[in-house]
C-alpha cells in the first residue's frame, strides 16, 4: 500500500492526496509509476547534462542500490521536439519502469512517447499484470524547447 499521489493539471504538479482529513492510500500501481517516472534518476557518465553543470542528480541512496530509482527524463529538458528525443523518452521511461517486470509485479510494460503540444511530452504507459486488468495511463512531462 502506498500513500496516494494526485496530479493537479492546473499547476502541473503532483501532491499528496487527502481524504477525510487524512493521507489517502492506494493499493494499485499508480503512485509507484508516478514516482518511477517523475523522480530524477542519476545520469549515466556518458549522458550529456542539459544545464551545463556537473550535477548528475539522482537519489543519494542509489549509491547503495543495485537498481537506481527514478528516470532520466529530466535529461530531455531543453531538447528540441524531434523523433530522436521521443525515442530517448521511450527508453528512459521503460528503463524507469523495468523493475515492475524484474520484480514480477507486471508481466509487461509498454511505453509510447509523443509530442502532445509545445513543451510537453506525452507518455502513454500500459502495464499488464498477467490475467488481471491492464493499467493504462497518460502522463504529460513538461519540458523546454531549446530553440
Amino acid at each position: 500500500m502506498d500513500i496516494a499521489l494526485k496530479y493537479n493539471a492546473g499547476i502541473k504538479q503532483f501532491d499528496l492526496s487527502i481524504e477525510d482529513g487524512d493521507l489517502a492510500t492506494e493499493e494499485g500501481l499508480q503512485t509507484a509509476v508516478i514516482l518511477s517516472l517523475f523522480t530524477d534518476r542519476r545520469a549515466e557518465p556518458e549522458d550529456r547534462l542539459p544545464d551545463g553543470t556537473n550535477d548528475r542528480r539522482g537519489y543519494w541512496v542509489d549509491v547503495y542500490n543495485d537498481r537506481p530509482l527514478g528516470s532520466r527524463l529530466w535529461l530531455l529538458f531543453r531538447e528540441k521536439e524531434q523523433e530522436e528525443v521521443l525515442r530517448r523518452a521511450k527508453v528512459y521511461a521503460e528503463e524507469a519502469l523495468a523493475w515492475l517486470v524484474e520484480d514480477e509485479i507486471a508481466e509487461s510494460v509498454e511505453v509510447e512517447a509523443r509530442h502532445v503540444r509545445r513543451d510537453t511530452l506525452g507518455l502513454r504507459v500500459s502495464i499488464r499484470q498477467g490475467d488481471r486488468q491492464v493499467l493504462e495511463r497518460q502522463y504529460d512531462y513538461v519540458w523546454r524547447d531549446a530553440a
